[in-house]
């Protein structure tokens, strides 16, 4: 759904030039975020809109629905394919796996050695061929890659090897990757929508999540499981996802702002995530919230993941990428 303000007579015989958009007239373009303005993923998308309107420097309205105004993240994905109600937001890729069984590859657990090697593949842009098969096959275009933060299991008891996690109840993201690398490592794994898991964790249906500090905080998943096990199994990659179908009704000097300002964006929102993650964690077990508890065997957790992370990488066709990214130093 294109939205068009109209600050002058509309439809009056107007000329309209090559967009379809009169002089008279400013694009408005919807944004949408789970989360409030503190969050890295709103402050990210807030940049994303600034930059844009920088760029473009002609009438454009910015509108950024926060704390989950307009759904969560999996309906944003199916707006923006759609065409209506949302034209940009950050989107986990476990959301895009109707589309690309490969999408959720993105950032699939124990695929980054460190946040360093993890920078490292975004620069080279290694997902692009992932990119490109979500575009074609949804319409909806990656333009810059937001995230940073490190992913760890926050449980409702102290847990710190692999026998005291062994089938434990854990909440994992939809896409096939996440359900079958928890369970390598003995866990047992259940997809529950995110903004049910603190209510399951309190009602013992589970006992486990995982995610970045963000996310822990914004929940207050500490409330319920106040045990972080520090398993750095996964370095959030969250993509900053423009609709197909809007970015064509734009004018020509729009869509390159728009190319542009996501890349800008995503690259700003990975330094705000990865440099709060620690701050954020520590400030929240000085304030007796949280305790981070050193995970004794992640070494051995992920000689167990591995085979299958190569497993799953073969089978969607993604094994080259894989290798490229192993062999970066």
């Amino acid at each position: 759904m294109r939205k068009i303000l109209a600050t002058g007579l509309f439809g009056l015989g107007l000329a309209l030039g090559p967009s379809g958009v009169s002089a008279q007239q400013a694009i408005e373009l919807h944004g949408a975020s789970q989360f409030n303005d503190d969050h890295a993923f709103t402050k990210s998308l807030a940049k994303f809109g600034e930059l844009v309107q920088s760029c473009y420097g002609k009438p454009l309205n910015i509108i950024l629905h926060r704390n989950s105004e307009l759904g969560l993240e999996k309906q944003y994905f199916e707006y923006m394919s759609q065409g209506r109600a949302v034209d940009f937001a950050i989107v986990s890729p476990a959301h895009m796996s109707t589309f690309s069984k490969a999408a959720p590859f993105i950032d699939a657990p124990f695929l980054f050695r460190d946040l360093a090697h993890w920078n490292k593949v975004l620069d080279r842009d290694l997902f692009k061929p992932i990119a490109d098969e979500i575009a074609k096959r949804a319409d909806v275009m990656l333009i810059g890659y937001a995230g940073g933060g490190t992913r760890n299991i926050f449980v409702n008891k102290p847990v710190a090897t692999l026998d005291e996690i062994k089938s434990l109840k854990i909440r994992v993201q939809g896409a096939p990757i996440w359900s079958r690398t928890f369970a390598a490592i003995g866990m047992s794994p259940t997809v529950i929508a995110y903004n049910e898991v603190y209510n399951a964790i309190q009602n013992g249906v589970i006992a486990a999540g995982e995610n970045e500090a963000a996310g822990v905080e914004q929940m207050k998943f500490f409330e319920v499981a106040p045990n972080l096990a520090m398993t750095k199994h996964a370095i959030t990659i969250r993509p900053l996802a423009f609709s197909g179908k809007t970015f064509r009704n734009l004018p020509a000097e729009l869509q390159a702002c728009v190319i542009k300002s996501g890349k800008e964006a995503g690259a700003h929102g990975r330094t705000i995530e990865s440099s709060e993650d620690a701050a954020k964690l520590d400030a929240l077990e000085k304030a007796g919230k949280l305790k981070q508890i050193t995970f004794k065997d992640r070494d051995a957790m992920k000689k167990l993941v591995d085979p299958v992370l190569a497993a799953y990488a073969k089978e969607i066709e993604a094994d080259k990428i894989l290798a490229e990214i192993n062999s970066i130093e």
